[in-house]
């Protein structure tokens, strides 16, 4: 059946719907990448729906072109969510074991991370991820795996990501009316963090910055557990706006002005470097200062960096990740932005492109694939009920059965 055989990852970007269709390599059980899809977003503001029907046009489009290269009819995704009404909180659960000697089985391990999700959120919350860090065994922490051991009291500190149901139903709505049926939800960062980073990287400790048109999604993992999460409500698409304001242009100008001609570092820019309006929109008639775009640029980027840098302290992580920060995503491509995020978040930096998978298609092999590629992946893990490391258990949306969340189980063992 289509469902069993392919995976598919939706990816409803600010600026970008991204389809990225999938199959297993039965030789390496590593996915390959078959085909792909993008469109231009409408309908989508700072990662939420704003208009439905837009929405659905924009998401099909999408899905047209990515069937038109595969020949296969998509009717179901794994699907990144994002926006700012997106947050995460740290919970405790603790249960006493249930077997009469003591062993911990997976239904205990299950339990005390129900346990955990006993917590006060408003009606208009939903928990969209559970997320275990460490598991404590009669008072011996930094435990990852308790399986089979020994004991009388678990416990566990898990990160509950949550979002805005009003948010998540139109999300839904949207999708649905476009075709598809939903397999999973996955908070953005999360699944980029699932192609780009390696299993030395979130032992080391390190963060991932994802930058989209209208938000920021950052993630942070070490000794292999997932630390911190967050959206941060601007993203590069903020940078366009300010390039159209102090160019005095339109949007579609400003944004074509910033993919060819932006720079992160105005020092790197000669003065006398002109950019030719005219050449861009027929309309123009002006030329302007490429140092004054960088200059733009750079005080935009400034900020985003500076609320990641907040973020970091946090949980007392700023300039303290051995591994550094990995980028990805459309916005991190400018030329120069790695060395201005080198200077002011004073960690090592590089830029992220997804791994673990094969494919021909070169377009795949880029920054702003990362979270459809990362959402392959999730979809290879959890409905393969594979083992792998660094993935997570996740709150079923739809609740229908233990076999399911058993799968789930599986995904955060180390």
């Amino acid at each position: 059946m289509v469902q069993q055989q392919y995976l598919v990852g939706l990816d409803i970007g600010s600026s970008t719907v991204r389809v990225v269709v999938g199959k297993i390599d039965e030789s390496t059980g590593t996915p390959s990448i078959i085909g792909v899809g993008e469109t231009p977003s409408s309908g989508i503001r700072k990662g939420v729906v704003v208009d439905i029907e837009e929405a659905v046009s924009t998401i099909s489009s999408a899905l047209e072109k990515v069937e038109r290269m595969t020949g296969v009819q998509i009717n179901h995704a794994t699907v990144a969510i994002g926006g700012s009404h997106i947050s995460s909180v740290e919970s405790h659960g603790v249960i006493a074991v249930s077997r009469a000697d003591g062993e911990i089985t997976e239904n205990d391990i299950i339990r005390v991370i129900d346990a955990s999700q006993a917590i006060s959120i408003p009606q208009n919350r939903e928990i969209i991820h559970v997320i275990p860090k460490n598991f404590i065994v009669d008072g011996q922490s930094g435990i990852k795996d308790p399986l089979g051991m020994t004991g009388i009291r678990l416990e566990v500190d898990t990160v509950i990501v949550q979002a805005a149901v009003p948010f998540i139903k139109n999300l839904n709505k949207a999708i649905q009316q476009a075709g598809l049926h939903v397999d999973d939800m996955v908070l953005a960062p999360l699944a980029a963090a699932e192609s780009v980073l390696t299993k030395r990287q979130k032992e080391l400790g390190v963060a991932l910055v994802d930058m989209g048109g209208g938000t920021t999604g950052l993630v942070v993992f070490e000794e292999g557990q997932l630390l911190h999460t967050s959206i941060i409500p601007v993203g590069s698409g903020h940078i366009t706006n300010d390039v159209a304001i102090g160019l005095r242009t339109s949007i579609e100008t400003a944004e074509r002005v910033k993919q060819d001609y932006a720079h992160a570092i105005p020092r790197d820019i000669n003065r006398s470097d002109e950019i030719d309006l005219s050449k861009i929109d027929s309309t123009e008639e002006e030329s302007v200062s490429r140092h004054h775009l960088a200059e733009i640029a750079e005080a935009r980027l400034e900020e985003i960096f500076d609320l990641v840098n907040k973020e970091l302290k946090q949980i007392n992580r700023d300039g303290k990740l051995p591994a550094g920060i990995v980028f990805t995503g459309a916005g991190a491509k400018m030329p120069g932005i790695l060395e201005l995020a080198k200077k002011q978040l004073r960690l090592p930096v590089q830029l992220g492109v997804p791994t673990n998978v094969t494919t021909i298609i070169d377009r795949v092999e880029d920054p702003s694939f990362a979270t459809a590629v990362g959402l392959i992946l999730w979809a290879k893990e959890y409905f393969g009920g594979q083992k792998t490391s660094g993935g997570f258990a996740k709150k079923l949306l739809d609740n229908d059965g233990v076999d399911k969340v058993k799968k789930l189980f599986k995904k955060f063992l180390p």
